[in-house]
């Protein structure tokens, strides 16, 4: 594998140096591409210039690759922007005499369970540069390998479609949700004498005016009131590990790693399945669909909303509206108010959401039939971003399926042709 690529090593400017921070340069670190998706667009962090001229840290150019090497070995992407990148990863150019970047993506997720076997480190696995030296690969010729990057890549071009189209349909959803229940947009135009533009059985749910309250002026006839005594939290539980009878059932068993990205809102799949038997002999529940998850210890405040009727563990609530107000708005008061839930958590070592949590956030509760024609509004983005998971994980499935069948010329390139998107 090393004869046919160059390894870029990476570099993290100073962090006491503030003129190295915050400037343009997006600069990668595994958090920003350990999702699945085979292109990674921006980074959380930015280095200044100045950063990069004073560190080892170096730009990778569109359409390179970049590769984790320590603590999540093995996450991979390729790029679609020139991005700097730290220390833990290695940025991975082909020598385009041999190999196309392209196809080398494809290439390295093949085979980087590999990687990972022969992986270097007392504490923690790490791929070295040595690495690549002992992971032999047959690459076919470079048509070949524009023709098989082509196929797959057009599974991937529609993934990622999909997955712009959800933050789309989600920022849709929560601007509404904002502009009803935050702002009270609808409440200060009629309060105005303006027309607030929602269709009248809508706009007669609202009030015309605002009345004082201990969080200031509020719609009359709102209440504020303890987020805690709106909603019904339900507990999780772990099925005892060394009973296997209690595992790989048919049953998603929901953590905080199987959390959604923000703009999925949904889960959909799990890495673990438990048994009815496991759910039984543990404090494990079966959440019905709509029931809102949000990770309440070490990595507090992560939420989704349950796509299909799922258990979760220990380390997580669900959450449904205790006097059916519609499962959308729930979810989206949890998300608006996770940064104060976060705040509020409590531990000594690791931040910590507990019941006496929800009880400290006060929210503005509308009348129940306003939750319901929330739900009815946002309904039609939800289902298509459900209708857009799905749809993806289906394509991924057809790309695992077919790369390795691809690389091995087990399958033909025309007759993988067929199960391309246009």
């Amino acid at each position: 594998m090393a004869d046919i690529i160059r390894i870029i090593g990476g570099g993290t400017p100073k962090t006491n140096v503030p003129e190295y921070w915050d400037g343009d340069i997006p600069w990668l670190s595994v958090n920003d591409f350990n999702n699945n998706q085979r292109h990674v667009f921006n980074a959380e962090k930015k280095i200044s210039k100045e950063g990069l001229d004073n560190s080892s840290t170096k730009i990778l150019k569109t359409g390179q690759l970049i590769i984790s090497a320590r603590g999540t070995v093995g996450a991979l992407a390729q790029l679609a922007r020139d991005m700097a990148f730290n220390q833990s990863c290695y940025g991975i150019n082909g020598k385009p005499e041999l190999v196309t970047n392209d196809f080398l993506y494809y290439l390295l997720k093949q085979i980087v369970s590999r990687l990972q076997m022969i992986t270097h480190g007392a504490v923690f696995d790490t791929i070295t540069r040595e690495t690549f030296k002992h992971v032999e690969v047959e690459i076919p010729t470079l048509p070949e390998q524009r023709a098989i990057a082509n196929i797959l890549g057009k599974l991937d071009d529609k993934i990622e479609l999909n997955r712009q189209m959800n933050e789309t349909l989600g920022a849709i959803a929560r601007a509404i949700f904002k502009s009803w229940f935050v702002n009270f947009d609808p409440v200060r135009a009629k309060a105005e004498g303006r027309d607030p533009g929602l269709p009248p059985a809508i706009a007669d749910l609202f009030p015309d005016s605002f009345e004082d309250s201990p969080l200031g002026p509020i719609p009359k006839g709102w209440k504020v009131q303890s987020l805690f005594d709106i909603i019904s939290i339900i507990g999780g539980g772990t099925p005892d590990t060394k009973v296997p009878e209690y595992w790989n059932g048919d049953i998603p068993w929901f953590s905080v790693v199987d959390a959604p990205r923000e703009s999925d809102v949904f889960v959909i799949d799990t890495e673990n399945y438990i048994t009815q038997l496991g759910v039984d002999k543990s404090s494990t529940k079966i959440l019905r669909e709509g029931t809102t998850i949000i990770s309440a210890r070490g990595t507090v405040g992560k939420c989704a909303l349950v796509g299909y009727p799922m258990a979760m563990n220990q380390s997580c609530y669900g959450i449904q509206g205790k006097k059916n107000q519609g499962d959308f708005f729930i979810y989206f008061t949890i998300r608006h108010q996770v940064a104060d839930l976060q705040r509020s958590g409590h531990g000594s070592v690791f931040n910590t959401i507990t019941k006496d949590t929800f009880r400290s956030i006060r929210i503005v509760n509308p009348i129940i039939e306003l939750t319901h024609a929330f739900d009815k509004v946002v309904r039609f983005f939800l289902k298509k971003i459900l209708n857009n998971l799905e749809e993806s994980a289906n394509l991924f499935t057809i790309r695992d399926t077919l790369l390795p069948k691809l690389l091995t010329g087990e399958l033909r390139i025309q007759e993988a042709n067929k199960f391309a998107v246009d």
